[in-house]
């Protein structure tokens, strides 16, 4: 986009409940020829508007490999998001960005990755594993843990069953507390560490979810001998313009939205020191 802080018309062109409060959005910019130029990185984010309702920022939860349409996974929580559910099909939003930075995949062809995603931390991770799934070839074997609160606020619940059967993906499954019919983990995330074998010395490993599970995923991770710059997460918290003006998302020298969202482990401990 020409303008970062005036938004495009897009069109939602079908939705998708992944929990009881969470949908995925598909869209597309109204201007086909504003569609086809428009180029991400996975981890970059947009800010998408309900008109008379307001704005946010939102990930991009697809992948710039499949470019028919662009997705955004939205859980409701507030004004904007409670009135993005109420739309459907046919209905027009506003959007500026991408956002932010992002991933860097090409720097971890050849390197095994490792996915470690929390509740609704699993849609700025599900553009990068896609990314990498449609360029198999290109990197070494993938690990995929998520949790969530309970089965029912797994997201992606049929791509997760997907990406488990392909070849050189493993993938482990948690919720913190169980459900009649639920056969699989119970336990925070970190449990399925040890359901894994882990080679830290080639791997690359991407966190994302809530804050406290960031930390602790991070800590065990140091444990077990990654190196902090190879310890990628986002921090998507507090951002606001998204183009650094609000200082909404300011943290220490860094604004959260222009120079991130997207950080190695050893940026995020710079940053506090």
């Amino acid at each position: 986009m020409k303008d970062l802080l005036i938004p495009s018309v897009a069109t939602i062109l079908a939705t998708r409940d992944e929990t009881p409060d969470t949908r995925t959005f598909a869209l597309r910019f109204r201007d086909d020829e504003e569609h086809r130029s428009f180029s991400f990185r996975p981890g970059q984010f947009v800010e998408l508007s309900v008109f008379g309702a307001g704005e946010a920022p939102f990930c991009l939860a697809s992948s710039p490999t499949r470019p028919e349409h662009i997705e955004v996974t939205v859980r409701r929580c507030g004004v904007v998001t409670n009135a993005l559910h109420a739309l459907g099909p046919g209905d027009e939003v506003g959007l500026r960005g991408p956002c932010g930075n992002g991933f860097d995949v090409e720097a971890a062809q050849g390197w095994d990755l490792l996915f470690v995603a929390g509740g609704i931390g699993l849609p700025p991770l599900r553009g990068l594993i896609w990314n990498v799934l449609d360029q198999r070839s290109r990197f070494g074997h993938i690990t995929i843990l998520y949790g969530a609160r309970t089965p029912a606020d797994l997201v992606y619940k049929d791509e997760l069953r997907v990406w488990s059967a392909m070849d050189g993906v493993e993938v482990k499954v948690t919720v913190d507390r169980g459900a009649p019919g639920w056969e699989g983990n119970v336990g925070m995330v970190p449990v399925l560490f040890d359901q894994v074998e882990l080679r830290p010395e080639r791997t690359v490993a991407y966190v994302c979810g809530p804050p406290v599970m960031i930390k602790f995923v991070v800590q065990d991770l140091l444990m077990r001998k990654f190196a902090p710059e190879r310890v990628i997460s986002t921090l998507e918290r507090m951002m606001q313009c998204g183009v650094g003006k609000c200082n909404h998302c300011c943290v220490g020298h860094r604004y959260l939205c222009r120079d991130g969202p997207v950080f190695s482990f050893a940026e995020i401990r710079e940053m506090w020191e």
